[in-house]
């Protein structure tokens, strides 16, 4: 056991967080308060002021824009290697987005006025979040691109992956009508695909769930999109890292990689070759 490993509630399991030089983090510590994230908890409504940031220490949190009618669609996830509520340091105040908690877990809340304070210099933290900020906006670019330009199918098993990265089992608890709700299709379609894939041996379902078996083949079937904002991420947060981050924590953005029924170690943690 790594006596310097961060403890499971510890605010080093953020990616930005362990990347901080120690001063830094020490001095940002007293004002981080932790904070659980409930499954399905509402972290920010739509139209409303972000007055916090959220370090995700574990667990994934869905952002999803709304129409006028109802209807709402994902375009970007969230685990252990970032944080939500961007808007408060931004500038912005609030967004017509909503940041909605997937699969629970935890995360640390500092205040806005204390984070605007980091920003008045030139210190690591802003510098960590505006690279994150960037990570994040190819996220959403390239999510956008494959909802209008690749299979519902490929669609599908880039987000259960995309998921997946950020747990740290093979399954995700999830029912087919909420994924069609973050996906923006049919419920029926969502059905549809689950099914071919696992006829094709590629996952097992059950009630509420789906369970990984063959990561490699459902790899094959992705579309691009996947891997293109794995190294982004990769490229972007990597240099943030320290040498010992880099090999304690989730690889070099913080997703884990699960190889679960490829012959992997299904607890090791990788990422894609930039």
């Amino acid at each position: 056991m790594n006596p310097s490993a961060p403890g499971p509630l510890s605010p080093r399991r953020n990616l930005l967080l362990a990347a901080l030089p120690p001063d830094d983090y020490d001095r940002l510590l007293p004002d981080l308060e932790p904070v659980p994230l409930p499954l399905d908890w509402e972290i920010h409504v739509a139209g409303a002021r972000e007055n916090a940031l959220y370090f995700v220490t574990a667990g994934i949190v869905s952002r999803c824009h709304a129409t006028a009618g109802g209807v709402s669609a994902e375009f970007a996830v969230t685990g252990s290697e970032g944080v939500i509520g961007v808007a408060s340091f931004l500038g912005g105040a609030s967004t017509p987005s909503r940041a909605v908690v997937l699969s629970d877990g935890h995360s640390f809340r500092i205040d806005a006025d204390r984070l605007k304070s980091s920003f008045e210099h030139d210190g690591p933290l802003p510098q960590l979040l505006l690279r994150y900020i960037q990570a994040l906006i190819a996220q959403v670019g390239q999510i956008a691109v494959c909802n209008r330009r690749h299979t519902l199918e490929q669609r599908l098993c880039r987000w259960i992956l995309s998921c997946l990265d950020r747990l740290p089992s093979n399954k995700l608890t999830v029912t087919h009508e909420r994924i069609a709700e973050l996906l923006g299709v049919r419920r029926e379609g969502i059905t549809e695909a689950v099914g071919r894939l696992k006829r094709a041996g590629l996952i097992r379902c059950g009630r509420g769930h789906i369970v990984v078996v063959e990561r490699q083949l459902m790899e094959a079937r992705l579309c691009e999109c996947y891997a293109v904002v794995r190294r982004e991420y990769d490229r972007l947060l990597r240099p943030t890292m320290p040498a010992q981050g880099r090999t304690h924590r989730a690889g070099a953005i913080g997703l884990v990689r699960n190889d679960h029924g490829s012959g992997h170690d299904p607890m090791s943690r990788s990422v894609l070759a930039s």
